[in-house]
């Protein structure tokens, strides 16, 4: 039997962050993922935002290279309609999630997680991030909330447990 979401607490915090996560991939991801030019001076809200936000955390995100728009795309047209099925999984407490959201997980902690957060720090000196710290605090709840989601999943019916 489903423990209610009031006595799932923890999944409080699962159901306010992919909410979020569903925004911030509509809002920045698909900007580059779209080939729209990111500039102070863009009509487009959007591009104007990321770039306020990339020009001074994010190089790799401001002049993203084929394979980063790859990366963008699929957070924009597969993450995000995800995270909305998620919430509704979550909230409902339906299990036949379970299985998605360790993928969802695998795939953001090594795409995310090593590759992207790799050429950030260890990559070609343009697209490394000038300032850690700052692109951590933006960018690491995105690879350590999944992995927290994978920990929440790793047994079966996830929702018959508080946690």
């Amino acid at each position: 039997m489903t423990v209610a979401l009031k006595n799932r607490k923890f999944d409080y915090l699962f159901i306010a962050f992919f909410s979020w996560a569903f925004t911030t991939c509509i809002i920045s991801d698909a900007i580059p993922t779209l080939g729209i030019v990111e500039s102070p001076h863009s009509s487009n809200i959007l591009a104007r935002w990321n770039y306020s936000y990339a020009s001074v955390n994010d190089p790799l995100f401001l002049h993203p290279p084929v394979w980063m728009r790859f990366v963008t795309g699929l957070s924009a047209f597969v993450y995000a309609p995800f995270y909305l099925l998620l919430v509704f999984s979550i909230i409902k407490g339906k299990e036949w999630i379970q299985l998605f959201a360790v993928i969802y997980g695998t795939l953001i902690a090594g795409i995310t997680g090593v590759i992207v957060f790799g050429v950030e720090f260890f990559g070609e000196p343009q697209w490394r991030t000038p300032h850690p710290w700052s692109f951590l605090a933006f960018n690491s709840p995105y690879v350590v909330i999944p992995l927290i989601l994978i920990i929440r999943m790793r047994k079966p019916l996830p929702f018959q447990r508080t946690f």
